[in-house]
């Protein structure tokens, strides 16, 4: 069958490479094309030395708290109505972002994402403290030595020994918190990676029966932490010096079985 006469022009046309006028105008517009990729590309590498040289706008939508901002937090740790002894001292504790100070001040210096921004909670502060257990049915508060401690460890469930406050009567666990010094009613939460370290944080940790609200820290402990978050670090790092081996006069231990939580 003979071809048709465009089929041939459209054959010649592709042997030779496309026609006159494609042929002419089709070296401007590659060169073109050249100039307008290496035109982006050099944008493109400046944006990128620019943002690295100035790291500012990124970081500064970082989460708070920040690998190496410093926070400080009042804490109390309570059970069937008794305000329990202050927690040992780890202030030399290198490897922890939470370090607990005298009178149960709690600094923060986050070292890593681990207790950094969002994951700076109560549950990791009790994960970095040796022997300390904060669950949302059990609360565990170690001896002086950072290990476990049966009259200190409370479950749901667990009743209030008859020299506590509340005798007989079933408890749980639970946490109550304040961010501001504004605010008279504690929050309520079961859930102890809920409670985010704040500005002014004040937390308490207890075991209750239902219906008993959680004291807030004690007043010396706030004012360590005001004057902690207000005064250089050198001052600070006196706060956070190790305590005396004499538990403070002013918390009684409650004296508990190993069934019955005081």
């Amino acid at each position: 069958m003979a071809k048709s006469t465009s089929g041939k022009w459209v054959s010649r046309v592709g042997a030779a490479g496309g026609g006159k006028t494609y042929q002419k105008t089709r070296p401007g517009n590659y060169y073109g094309a050249l100039v307008v990729i290496v035109v982006l590309g050099l944008a493109l590498v400046l944006f990128s030395r620019f943002e690295y040289q100035n790291p500012t706008k990124a970081t500064s939508n970082a989460v708070a708290p920040a690998i190496g901002s410093t926070r400080y937090a009042a804490l109390s740790i309570q059970a069937c109505g008794v305000t329990l002894p202050y927690l040992v001292s780890d202030a030399t504790n290198k490897a922890a972002g939470f370090l607990v100070g005298t009178s149960d001040l709690i600094r923060l210096m986050p070292l890593s994402a681990a207790d950094s921004g969002n994951h700076a909670t109560l549950n990791q502060f009790a994960a970095e403290y040796p022997g300390l257990i904060a669950s949302s049915s059990e609360l565990a508060v170690p001896s002086k030595t950072g290990t476990s401690n049966p009259a200190t460890t409370y479950h749901n469930g667990d009743t209030c020994s008859s020299k506590s406050k509340y005798p007989g009567q079933t408890g749980k666990v639970i946490y109550a918190y304040w961010t501001s010094f504004a605010q008279t009613k504690p929050t309520l939460t079961t859930d102890p990676a809920s409670i985010k370290f704040t500005k002014n944080l004040r937390v308490t940790m207890a075991f209750e029966p239902t219906g008993v609200t959680p004291k807030p820290p004690a007043a010396k402990t706030v004012d360590e932490m005001v004057l902690a978050a207000t005064t250089p670090s050198t001052t600070t790092t006196a706060t956070l010096a190790p305590p005396t081996t004499s538990s403070p006069t002013t918390t009684i231990a409650p004296t508990t079985t190993t069934t019955t939580k005081g």
